[in-house]
């Protein structure tokens, strides 16, 4: 699996909590070699572990290897450009401000692959699950012409909290999947912090976060989309209706899924397909797809966010407690978890960035 030429990647927000991650799975990573780290002006000029002193959040410390970097001005798009093949983007900005910063960097000819949602509704730029939507990709050479590039070009990920869900209606589409309901309960890392930062957090649910109920709605109509003439045409179906809810939780997005379909399979029919579900990250065997990316618990109490989040480094998703809705208002009720700045953040631009270089879409400079 190493490579005998690495693709030099640059990460913009690397001091977020987001970038942080990357900068962990990036160090030592068969394919990438973290070769510039950017960020806000203030960070800009100073030595990575200076810069993010005290709000370093993972729980390895700073690798060696990222320490004495100097830390580049993230709007320097020339410049950060000209020492990387291309860039992991998760920065902390207003949408109008990404959406210009990115194009900035694809029109450089450096592809982005994004950790934001600015360019998630471009019908021409791939929002991608790579088990689910690879074939997606397709629409980035309509995407080239639009911003005139030859090689520059920006794939996005979808919203962290529905990698929790999707994964397992993915497989049941074949059913005609006619209605989800899903409450989705979300550890405080997706809005960036810790309980040190969030001591509002401690004994508490706060039932809103902004913005995430239409995410949790449309972006799986998107990723269940069809590609034509060069753009993706979203699924007209099924509906969903969802509540979003923060919990004490520091990784691990947990979701209650209730679903109906137009023709209903059995239980063993859906566990088939859940075990046997795989997609191209298995096939190509990129470095960061889990080997089984469904994974089932038979317990009653599976799984759980602080036991299974991490499963198969954090990039497997689990179901458990898939049962038929005794009140008969919903035909099956499920529980899914997913790591939300692994499989749903860092880890997930990783793997698409994994399978874009595979497949050629991003290449040596």
């Amino acid at each position: 699996m190493e490579q005998k030429i690495k693709l030099n990647a640059g990460i913009i927000g690397a001091t977020g909590m987001v970038g942080q991650r990357f900068i962990t799975l990036l160090a030592g990573h068969p394919y990438f070699n973290i070769s510039v780290l950017a960020a806000s002006p203030r960070s800009a000029g100073q030595k990575y572990s200076e810069a993010a002193g005290g709000r370093w959040k993972m729980p390895s410390p700073v690798p060696e290897q990222v320490k004495d970097m100097l830390v580049l001005d993230a709007s320097d798009v020339e410049k950060v450009s000209s020492v990387c093949d291309f860039v992991f983007c998760a920065v902390d900005m207003p949408k109008d401000e990404i959406k210009k910063l990115e194009e900035a960097y694809a029109k450089a000819e450096t592809p982005v692959v994004s950790n934001n949602s600015a360019c998630r509704n471009y019908a021409d730029v791939p929002m991608l699950i790579p088990e689910i939507n690879a074939f997606h990709a397709d629409v980035i050479e309509s995407q080239r012409k639009r911003l005139g590039t030859k090689t520059g070009f920006i794939a996005v990920k979808p919203n962290c909290s529905i990698q929790s869900y999707v994964p397992m209606l993915t497989p049941l589409l074949k059913f005609g999947i006619e209605e989800v309901v899903v409450s989705t309960y979300q550890a405080i890392s997706g809005a960036g912090k810790t309980f040190n930062e969030m001591p509002e957090m401690i004994d508490n649910v706060i039932p809103y976060i902004g913005g995430e109920e239409e995410k949790s709605e449309k972006e799986p109509l998107k990723i269940w989309g069809s590609v034509k003439d060069g753009a993706i045409e979203n699924a007209q179906s099924p509906v969903i209706t969802s509540q979003c809810i923060r919990v004490p939780v520091t990784d691990g997005h947990l979701a209650a899924v209730f679903v109906n379909f137009r023709n209903k399979p059995s239980k063993d029919e859906i566990l088939k397909l859940w075990s046997e579900f795989k997609g191209e990250p298995q096939e190509l065997d990129l470095p960061s797809a889990p080997k089984q990316f469904i994974k089932y618990f038979e317990e009653d109490n599976r799984p759980q966010t602080k036991s299974d989040r991490d499963l198969e480094n954090g990039m497997a998703v689990s179901a458990g407690r898939l049962r038929e809705d005794p009140a008969g208002l919903f035909d099956y009720k499920f529980i899914g978890l997913s790591h939300n700045t692994l499989r749903g953040a860092a880890g997930g631009g990783v793997l698409s960035a994994e399978f874009l270089y595979k497949k050629g879409f991003i290449v040596k400079k």
